[in-house]
């Protein structure tokens, strides 16, 4: 029983410590740089993202501070979301 007990506990925290890696980040800066054509977004803190075919400009500008919600693919970040924050 202590060996079904001490197995079932490793493995959930072997779970968690993958779907914790696994999290969306978010990121706060402002816009250096938007192009809804080539689908891409910079910050001031250069950080790049790759915005989806999906995506809906809610109105972006240069200089506007946003928050971004992404994830990375490969060596991208895709930008799963952008809000404009005050």
């Amino acid at each position: 029983m202590r060996k079904l007990i001490m197995t079932a506990a490793a493995a959930a925290v072997l779970a968690s410590g993958t779907a914790a890696f696994a999290a969306v980040k978010h990121t706060t800066g402002t816009i250096k740089s938007f192009d809804g054509t080539a689908m891409s977004l910079v910050l001031d803190n250069g950080a790049t993202f790759t915005l989806p075919q999906t995506f809906k400009d809610p109105g972006l500008k240069v200089g506007e501070k946003v928050r971004v919600t992404w994830d990375m693919s490969g060596k991208d970040k895709i930008a799963e979301a952008v809000k404009i924050v005050n």
